[in-house]
């Protein structure tokens, strides 16, 4: 590792960190030397190591931006906001929408990041290397069929990024996006699945078949992901803001 990757010394703050990409993203943070806090839904949903702080917040409340600022107020200074909490809807074409469907997912994947974002501007600020991380998606600069819905909101995801860079740059605070592309993270696999046991195709084929698309041959992991993670939230980075970093192992 690097000096200029050298976390020690900083507070990190991660949204939805308690499994999947959030969780991988702040076990690297947390190896670079940084202190974790955790967003999360459930403090119970899995175990986190001793010495990582646990906050539990739904983004998607009514409730939540409230929450995130008095908790951006007593963190105090924080060097690195990772604004990863999403969720990802079932498949469903532009002609089956669902109102209901659409609000609560867009209330987490676009008010969520938004307003962490937002709550921890002045801690961003304050620290003097400030660097927030937003997870978008592939989906934000592409579409897939049947995905209307999670491409419409990480498109959304990108813009907000954008904006905040140029909100917060004059502050020293650096935004930017993460664009992963399919990752075999324990809910892209249930979801394969599901599809399978309703008559779709088999989960080893999908998964052989989206590694075949991508130049190196295979899938990014959520350790690639991290990594890209960490190597924004580092002074590696430090001339970088309002950039959406892909990761996808060369996807077609």
């Amino acid at each position: 590792m690097t000096v200029a990757q050298d976390l020690a010394g900083r507070r990190a703050v991660i949204t939805g960190g308690a499994q999947g990409l959030g969780r991988a993203i702040a076990e690297r943070l947390a190896v670079a030397g940084a202190a974790i806090t955790i967003v999360d839904l459930d403090a119970a949903h899995s175990p986190l190591p001793v010495g990582w702080d646990m906050v539990v917040c739904d983004l998607g409340s009514p409730a939540a931006q409230e929450e995130m600022r008095q908790l951006a107020e007593r963190l105090g200074s924080v060097d690195i906001v990772v604004a990863n909490a999403g969720v990802v809807p079932p498949w469903r074409r532009v002609v089956a929408l669902d109102r209901a469907e659409w609000e609560a997912v867009m209330a987490v994947n676009v008010w969520g990041v938004a307003i962490t974002l937002g709550a921890f501007a002045d801690a961003l600020a304050q620290s003097g290397r400030g660097a927030a991380i937003v997870m978008a998606s592939i989906n934000g600069y592409k579409a897939h069929p049947e995905q209307v819905l999670y491409s419409a909101s990480k498109h959304a995801v990108i813009g907000v990024m954008r904006a905040a860079a140029l909100d917060l740059g004059a502050r020293g605070v650096r935004v930017n996006a993460l664009a992963p592309g399919p990752i075999a993270t324990e809910a892209l696999l249930s979801r394969i699945a599901r599809r399978h046991a309703e008559g779709g195709p088999d989960p080893e084929k999908v998964l052989a078949g989206m590694a075949a698309d991508t130049a190196l041959g295979r899938l990014a992991s959520p350790q690639d992901v991290a990594n890209a993670a960490h190597f924004l939230a580092s002074d590696a980075a430090a001339g970088i803001t309002g950039k959406v970093l892909p990761i996808e192992a060369g996807l077609a």
